[in-house]
């Protein structure tokens, strides 16, 4: 009765908290992911979770099936990556480019992690920044790239594929001494005369330019730094404001090196994706890739939500 799918079920429902987010991930209907789950408990006559006020709450049969499921399915993940080396091969470069500048803070396990699956293929990073990574591939000088959506700027590229990898919540950065430090959540009109620090992109790239201060046309004055902490130091300084993912403020808001605040009623997020050319993505190492990326990120990111 027990198959490897209820496994990759149970683990995804332990990983997101809801069935709604596990089905979207497993690529199922909710009811057909809660039918599954129900013939497991009629099989064996006990049931895997329960809901709470806090979400689902696994019981102990639940529980050991996890146990079964984190020890089962890297095997034959490892068993399977081994069959594709036999099938074809496997050598390559990988070389990757970045647009999300707070990324270098999680991609390092997740290389580490690749390198130690796939060692014959060369990975690395391109140096450097760049205004528009997208370029990178058509002139060969990339095979990855991740970054924001890639929307029209893949339009008129041919050979190209996007994989939607997660959605992350981007929170309004603030010195410790300003102003609207007590606010639940900033509004457009309380940048309205900040100093907007931002990595050097062009605007349009820039979430909260594009989907909050123009709309509301809000004036502000831009200052650029391209590195994560150089933003952080100058805001910390009183020098501007900031709007960055959440978990590239974390760890300083933990020490009260700077305050977050949520932008908007609902928040305001933003989505990562990776790019790359259809004729890469039969490569058995690239579809781990990406799998790395979603099992690290998940674990290791605070409230974040896995798309597709």
């Amino acid at each position: 009765m027990l198959e490897l799918r209820h496994l990759r079920s149970l683990l995804a429902i332990a990983e997101t908290g809801k069935l709604a987010a596990a089905a979207e991930r497993l690529h199922l209907t909710q009811s057909a992911l809660s039918h599954q789950v129900r013939a497991v408990e009629a099989h064996y006559g006990v049931p895997l979770f329960q809901r709470t006020s806090q979400g689902l709450r696994f019981t102990p049969a639940g529980e050991r099936l996890l146990v079964l499921a984190r020890e089962v399915l890297p095997g034959v993940a490892a068993a399977e990556r081994d069959l594709a080396r036999a099938h074809s091969d496997t050598r390559g470069e990988l070389r990757i480019a970045l647009e999300c500048h707070t990324c270098f803070d999680w991609l390092m396990p997740v290389m580490d992690e690749f390198r130690r699956r796939w060692p014959e293929v060369e990975v690395d990073l391109v140096a450097g920044f760049h205004s528009d990574p997208m370029t990178l591939l058509g002139d060969g000088k990339c095979e990855l790239v991740i970054g924001s959506p890639p929307g029209a700027r893949t339009s008129g590229r041919r050979g190209l594929a996007s994989w939607p990898l997660f959605r992350f919540e981007i929170l309004g950065v603030l010195p410790v001494e300003h102003r609207l430090r007590h606010r639940r959540r900033l509004q457009a009109e309380d940048f309205a005369g900040e100093t907007l620090i931002t990595y050097p992109v062009p605007e349009e790239r820039i979430d909260v330019i594009r989907e909050v201060l123009r709309p509301a046309g809000i004036a502000f004055e831009r200052r650029t730094a391209e590195l994560t902490i150089a933003i952080l130091q100058l805001v910390a300084s009183r020098r501007g404001v900031a709007a960055l993912p959440n978990w590239g403020v974390k760890n300083y808001v933990d020490y009260d090196y700077v305050v977050a605040k949520r932008i908007g009623p609902k928040g305001l997020w933003s989505e990562l994706h990776a790019t790359a050319p259809k004729t890469l993505a039969v490569k058995p190492y690239l579809v781990d890739l990406l799998g790395i990326v979603r099992e690290q990120c998940m674990r290791l990111l605070p409230g974040i939500e896995l798309l597709g």
